[in-house]
């Protein structure tokens, strides 16, 4: 999508703004769906693209679109896991027995799982946004809000403690 396209939508074309749903809808959905499951995914992702509309005037392009809407994403997973009462899930069952990106030993998801519930909530997003979703250092602390020094260190705990729990 290109800059043209973005501002389009931004300043009421409803075509553009579909164009702009369908190309992030999957990866959003995704991105809810391991943090709060498949039941409350699709309303964090309605409620990210509704948002979107509402505020892509406001896109200044410092980051990417897609990192801007996960960033809006990881606020409503957030809040509709507090409304729900309930601990946003570390991940979901649909990676199946998938080795962790990077990897070179093909671990159980289930062990990996369990190593990821074992972290704090901080240290399991920063895993999962840079191992599951793929996003760079700069994309994650934009996303959370945080340095990308804090990123990093969260990152580097975070895996020493998974890998530690592996091990064990």
């Amino acid at each position: 999508m290109t800059q043209a396209q973005i501002h389009a939508a931004a300043h009421g074309d409803r075509e553009a703004a579909a164009h702009l749903v369908r190309q992030h809808y999957a990866d959003v959905f995704r991105f809810c769906a391991r943090r709060i499951g498949h039941d409350l995914a699709a309303d964090a992702a309605q409620e990210t693209f509704l948002t979107m509309t509402r505020s892509l005037a406001r896109f200044e392009g410092r980051s990417d679109l897609r990192t801007w809407l996960l960033g809006i994403a990881y606020r409503h997973c957030q809040s509709l896991a507090r409304k729900a009462r309930r601990e946003p899930s570390p991940i979901d069952a649909s990676l199946g027995r998938e080795p962790m990106a990077g990897s070179s030993c093909p671990i159980e998801a289930t062990a990996v799982r369990d190593a990821l519930g074992k972290l704090s909530a901080e240290h399991r997003e920063v895993v999962l946004l840079h191992e599951v979703d793929g996003l760079t250092y700069s994309e994650i602390a934009q996303t959370l809000g945080i340095p990308v020094g804090t990123v990093k260190s969260r990152l580097y705990h975070a895996l020493a403690a998974m890998r530690r729990t592996l091990e064990a």
